[in-house]
């Protein structure tokens, strides 16, 4: 006797998104009678084998600036905490009845009504479109290094037949990513579009994933846990810190996307690991706001069909380290002013430029202990990248440059001159203060500062603003510094 049981409820059948979620099924049957396997629902990608299309958009844009509508204020007020915020006494004790056996009173979605994966507002349907480009190009990109580089490319890199399958398995991790939020978001989801990339070498390529996978894991962690919906959003996270609510919501869909980025931050390692850099050198992760992962993002989308979905998230003007640590180097010290792949469309996350460095301070051929970077799951630096106390020098765009999709977005900041520079990494939101030296170049100084004892908080690949105020903020609210963000943010290469 087989019995068959449908997860797939008659509510969810009744509306479209019910494909955000492949069908499952239970079979209980014996060894002599086993039924043929549930057939798997189908992809919205294809399968890319071969080196795609690649470019700069060289047309005119037939539409420019941000998705928009009424504005009813420049922007959202800082507000006290919720009066009910401190009232629960902390004491390990239970202070109301339990709903049901073992289950604590409180909670959101735990009340047995049934979830549905849809978006849920306005904010809901942009922050999942913005994930979306972001799984698009990272499908793409994937893709594009193995099918660019030789076999013997790789190998010079010291990247083996086995981890070249491991890239190739990352990509098609995208179809799925990619499948996920397409049906969430249903007929008018962003498809994929036509990508620019700055790398000309293996190893380029490799640290152009890890910053890439690095602001594309911190931009989910930003807004997850804002999302209306609590169903879609937990599809896509490796971590998501508890954060104090104070309005009740809906969270169905970052139960989704909460799921489908804790791959993306295995990927962002293994690509670090790749890289000869320590695999995690941070006890937390860093989210940022979505207008900084787009900041980050839009440079490298040259193209997309004409009627694609366009975000509401802002573009900030471009920021520049210019003696970004070159972690190709034994001794990163001796990195000089823009040893980074030059693009035209922003140096905000480009990979080191392993042409500039001699052959006597290269890491990846080096033997010693401490100075060899070749892939690896490990690697101790017997020199930093950084180090508190760095001078560190900038150099940033005026707003109003087109970027993005057909050049179709446009730079802009409320802010006025820039006075700090903006640190952004695990819990931390640090200030230092910005000399400006000429027309939009200045310096700092790399801040000392933990996170807690025996933890450095500026290290790994973080993140870097330009100023104009040093409002205090959590990561809970760290969006609320975009009104004062003159350029930015910049993946800064700590560690």
């Amino acid at each position: 006797m087989v019995t068959k049981i449908n997860v797939a409820s008659s509510l969810l059948v009744l509306i479209p998104i019910v494909t955000a979620l492949p069908q499952a099924s239970y079979t209980s049957a014996s060894a002599t009678n086993v039924q043929p396997p549930v057939p798997a629902p189908p992809v919205r990608s294809s399968q890319v084998t071969g080196a795609t299309t690649h470019g700069p958009f060289s047309g005119t844009p037939t539409t420019t600036g941000a998705l928009t509508t009424d504005v009813l204020a420049a922007s959202i007020p800082m507000l006290p905490p919720n009066p009910t915020a401190t009232t629960y006494p902390s004491d390990g004790q239970l202070h109301n009845p339990e709903p049901a056996p073992y289950t604590p009173a409180g909670g959101l979605g735990t009340n047995g009504t049934e979830p549905v994966y849809n978006a849920k507002s306005d904010f809901d349907y942009e922050s999942l479109a913005l994930a979306l480009y972001q799984e698009w190009i990272e499908l793409d990109l994937f893709h594009d290094g193995l099918a660019r580089f030789s076999v013997d490319d790789f190998e010079a890199a010291g990247l083996t037949a086995e981890d070249r399958f491991l890239i190739e398995f990352m990509a098609d991790q995208e179809v799925g990513h990619s499948t996920l939020l397409s049906n969430i978001l249903g007929a008018q989801a962003p498809v994929q579009c036509t990508y620019n990339y700055p790398y000309t070498t293996v190893r380029e390529f490799i640290d152009f994933c890890q910053k890439l996978t690095r602001f594309g894991e911190s931009g989910v962690y930003g807004f997850i846990e804002h999302l209306d919906s609590r169903e879609a959003g937990m599809l896509s996270s490796a971590w998501s810190a508890p954060s104090i609510m104070f309005f009740k919501v809906n969270r169905k869909i970052a139960t989704l996307l909460l799921q489908s980025i804790t791959t993306e931050a295995r990927q962002q390692t293994i690509f670090r690991q790749f890289d000869g850099l320590f695999p995690f050198p941070v006890w937390f992760e860093a989210g940022i706001p979505q207008s900084w992962a787009w900041t980050l993002l839009a440079p490298y989308i040259s193209s997309c069909p004409a009627n694609q979905t366009r975000l509401a998230w802002q573009n900030f003007p471009a920021l520049t380290v210019l003696n970004q640590p070159n972690n190709a180097r034994i001794n990163a010290n001796n990195t000089g002013l823009g040893e980074f792949v030059k693009f035209p469309t922003s140096n905000s996350s480009s990979p080191f430029n392993e042409t500039v460095v001699p052959a006597s301070d290269d890491c990846l051929n080096s033997t010693v202990v401490g100075q060899n970077c070749s892939p690896a799951i490990t690697h101790n630096r017997s020199i930093p990248l950084s180090f508190p106390g760095r001078q560190v020098f900038f150099q940033w765009e005026a707003p109003g440059k087109g970027l993005g999709p057909n050049n179709s977005y446009i730079t802009s900041t409320t802010a006025p001159v820039p006075q700090f520079v903006a640190w952004v990494s695990q819990l931390n939101l640090t200030y230092s203060a910005l000399t400006v030296t000429g027309n939009n170049t200045g310096y700092t100084f790399q801040p000392d500062v933990s996170t807690f004892a025996g933890d450095p908080a500026i290290n790994g690949t973080m993140f870097v603003a330009l100023t104009s105020r040093n409002i205090t903020l959590t990561p809970f609210n760290l969006s609320m510094i975009n009104p004062f963000v003159t350029a930015g943010p910049f993946l800064y290469q700590a560690g």
